[in-house]
């Protein structure tokens, strides 16, 4: 069984591969960027077949690597590269739409919408106290009265309750179109820059041919770390949407690469304890965890200007207590909370804590930095000594 999917696999691949190569031969034949849908296509039937972008990325590769010695790609001039680079950013957008917050998303919208059942229901309720207070109105006008009020109360809140729920999808909506936006451009800018470095080597190794072969080899030697650090980019992406390692090895190993890949980006030190026993949490509270050091990470390294970050994990009375302290600027957390724009991702920390039973806090000083401080229940998941 696993041979033959693995056969269908690379069946798959392979025909996909003959397309894409068509496709990319028939756009650059045109004038200016082209018409993006069969490039969308070819995304598109890459996700049905299973493939990730690794695959697609590899196709592209072997596909300008095959339309090389036809088309002068070193000219920038001749508008071939500008149309390669549209025609793979393009076939990247389905692979990309569907592997970016969809869970997220919708973990978002089924809780508001679990909150707006309640109220629904609270509201349904009080429908029909409201009912039998009014078959019941022979008994005194007064408590029909104090019915009606506890209607329109519970009426009000929820259409408030709705109000929140619209605001927070368009956050939402904003937010994954801005994450799209980042994506791209990264791809753009690293692995589709990085193809374009490989095919000017092709294209001098195709009209060198003269050239000694100390040199060609070094040539290919480029050639071979460009598209080294092309894969390198795509697994970086795949690993910043979920990283194998939280589920291979565990929260504390994950933490441990997220953060030094992000200290080694941003010039800043990471310092981290951590109490083993944090990984007997379920899966969901570990996930919880390890997004919520993401998202406090990533805040300090966008808005702190912090020179040295602590994070350490412990147990407490019960409870896992997870701190992420830096040296670097305040900011007014109430005044966060407090804003109608309020910054989605404190907002997604708070709410994920909340969800699996936990309590989420925020300090933030002149001269002290910040510190989140995420408590989340341990009573029933020690290990057993």
């Amino acid at each position: 069984m696993i041979e033959r999917n693995t056969r269908l696999m690379k069946n798959a691949r392979k025909s996909l591969a003959a397309r894409y190569l068509n496709a990319l031969r028939a756009n650059l034949s045109q004038k200016g960027p082209g018409n993006g849908d069969s490039a969308q296509g070819l995304g598109r039937a890459v996700l049905s077949a299973g493939l990730a972008t690794l695959d697609l990325a590899v196709m592209h590769e072997e596909a300008v690597i095959a339309l090389t010695p036809s088309h002068d790609f070193a000219n920038t001039r001749n508008g071939l590269l500008k149309r390669n680079g549209y025609f793979f950013t393009q076939a990247l957008m389905p692979l990309e739409a569907a592997q970016r917050a969809t869970h997220e998303t919708n973990r978002l919208l089924q809780q508001r919408n679990e909150t707006l059942r309640l109220h629904t229901a609270a509201l349904a309720t009080g429908n029909r106290l409201l009912k039998r207070e009014i078959t019941r109105r022979k008994a005194g006008e007064q408590d029909v009265k104090k019915g009606e009020v506890k209607f329109r109360t519970l009426f009000l809140e929820s259409q408030i309750m709705q109000k929140k729920l619209r605001d927070l999808t368009h956050q939402i909506i904003s937010a994954q179109e801005d994450e799209r936006k980042e994506i791209s451009r990264e791809l753009h800018d690293e692995v589709v820059q990085t193809l374009v470095g490989i095919n000017v080597e092709l294209s001098a190794l195709g009209k060198g041919a003269s050239i000694g072969a100390l040199t060609l080899k070094e040539k290919i030697a480029r050639t071979q770390r460009l598209v080294e650090n092309s894969v390198n980019a795509v697994h970086r992406f795949a690993r910043e949407l979920r990283p194998a390692v939280l589920d291979d090895l565990g929260l504390i190993p994950a933490l441990h690469a997220y953060s030094k890949k992000l200290a080694e980006r941003k010039k800043f030190k990471i310092h981290m304890t951590a109490f083993g026993g944090v990984e007997a949490l379920g899966t969901a509270k570990r996930t919880v965890l390890f997004r919520v050091a993401q998202e406090a990470l990533t805040n300090v390294a966008r808005h702190a200007h912090a020179t040295q970050v602590k994070m350490s994990i412990s147990e407490i009375a019960g409870v896992i207590r997870m701190e992420i302290s830096d040296n670097g600027k305040s900011f007014e957390v109430g005044k966060i909370f407090r804003a109608s724009n309020k910054r989605l991702g404190l907002v997604g920390m708070k709410e994920r804590v909340e969800m699996v039973g936990g309590k989420l806090t925020i300090e933030s000083s002149p001269g002290k930095g910040t510190t989140v401080r995420a408590e989340i229940p341990f009573i029933h998941e020690k290990i057993k000594k």
